[in-house]
């Protein structure tokens, strides 16, 4: 249909001319049957040029078969000429660079891994040996110092009860030479009473 739009017009204004005016040397006298047929076929042209007509405007506003040809071309210009084997290039490069990190960078990287992984568990390990020595005399010297709490805890206790015992003992004595002293007091003031009765007597 687009490639037949450019043609209607000329087509059309072809046959669109202004017909012969009438009482032209051409103008042919037409009557009864031939002139209804010559009308009729004129109608039938007048709505195949209009019918070409619609097609031209359809081809206009609503076939876009031409813009998208021209992009498509664009594109694939665009895509194929100016970017050429730049992403090829690229993923080679990428190709190489992992080729070379597999052969040669990633097995550098294991056996100094493995290098300082072992060196570094041999230290772990004699600092977690250190750290255990060091718990074990943090537990001892701790034990040892319960120990001599709990001794002088029992050699405090075992003082006081001796001292308790003490001053109970001192008590004792000294209730007893008090009871003695109020003894001697007793009759040592009976003897006076008895002697002070001889003195009234008299």
């Amino acid at each position: 249909m687009s490639g037949a739009g450019p043609a209607s017009p000329a087509r059309g204004a072809d046959r669109r001319r202004d017909p012969p005016a009438a009482g032209s040397p051409i103008q042919p006298i037409i009557k009864g049957k031939e002139g209804a047929l010559l009308s009729e076929r004129k109608t039938e042209i007048l709505a195949f040029i209009n019918f070409l007509d619609v097609g031209e405007v359809y081809s206009r506003l609503l076939d876009h078969r031409p813009v998208i040809q021209g992009e498509i071309r664009y594109f694939v210009k665009e895509f194929e000429e100016k970017r050429g084997l730049r992403e090829l290039r690229v993923l080679e490069n990428l190709k190489n660079t992992i080729f070379e990190t597999n052969e040669r960078v990633l097995p550098k990287c294991e056996q100094a891994m493995q290098d300082n992984l072992s060196e570094t568990f041999k230290r772990l390990q004699a600092a977690n040996d250190m750290i255990h020595r060091l718990q074990e005399r943090e537990c001892e010297t701790r034990k040892l110092q319960a120990d001599k709490v709990m001794a002088r805890e029992e050699k405090c206790i075992a003082h006081w009860e001796e001292f308790m015992k003490e001053q109970q003992n001192k008590r004792a004595e000294v209730d007893e030479e008090h009871r003695k002293a109020m003894e001697r007091l007793k009759e040592q003031y009976s003897e006076m009473e008895k002697e002070l009765a001889k003195y009234a007597s008299f």
